[in-house]
């Protein structure tokens, strides 16, 4: 923790709001990316990371700065997007954690960190990013926040699992499933769009069969 940032921290503690905005600032890129793709929908990501960050401003208080201050804030985050999921499926009775979420239909706004480009390039991109979110979807929420985590916002193995307040080895477990059955589920996508383009290069289904 940078010496800017503790005394950041100092101020909002006594009650700093100025302060505070300014922390919040540092982080609100990195706290918006994983409730969106722990939630796959912008205007929940939105919400959720307005919990998160109104959830942090009342715990401030008890921050005692032994672990970094992003640690501490990223394992709010995550337990606000998880907590969130939980409610969900409690509200909709048991439903399958497989079962897309609304990503599918290309609601996909762009990502905060990203810079526009030209229009093919970013169409691309938007494009790429939306099959990821629609294979994210279908992990369960704990192997997402892991592999969403690691792979994708780089978080290092100790910030993780202090994060998540799970151990090396569970983390490792987890996250090695989670990369194992994204693998499986991508490569099922691909035989699906291949088993497509053959059927097209066919020219369809004959259906004079029928």
């Amino acid at each position: 923790m940078s010496e800017k940032e503790n005394i950041l921290i100092s101020h909002c503690q006594a009650g700093d709001l100025q302060a505070y905005d300014k922390l919040m600032q540092r982080y609100e890129k990195k706290v918006y990316a994983l409730c969106y793709r722990m939630s796959g929908n912008p205007d929940d990501a939105a919400d959720l990371a307005q919990e998160s960050f109104l959830k942090a401003f009342r715990a401030l208080p008890s921050f005692k700065k032994q672990a970094s201050f992003s640690t501490w804030l990223f394992r709010i985050v995550t337990n606000t997007c998880l907590d969130e999921r939980r409610k969900q499926k409690k509200r909709a009775g048991l439903i399958s954690l497989d079962k897309p979420i609304a990503t599918e239909e290309g609601e996909m706004q762009r990502e905060l960190t990203a810079d526009a480009s030209d229009p093919l390039t970013e169409a691309i991109r938007r494009e790429a990013q939306t099959e990821i979110q629609i294979l994210l979807s279908k992990l369960p929420p704990t192997q997402r926040a892991v592999i969403i985590m690691r792979d994708l916002q780089g978080f290092s193995y100790e910030e993780i699992a202090a994060s998540l307040q799970i151990n090396m080895g569970t983390l490792k477990s987890r996250l090695n499933r989670a990369r194992s059955r994204l693998r499986q589920l991508y490569l099922q996508k691909e035989e699906q769009n291949t088993e497509i383009k053959h059927l097209r290069s066919k020219g369809g289904m004959n259906y004079d069969m029928f």
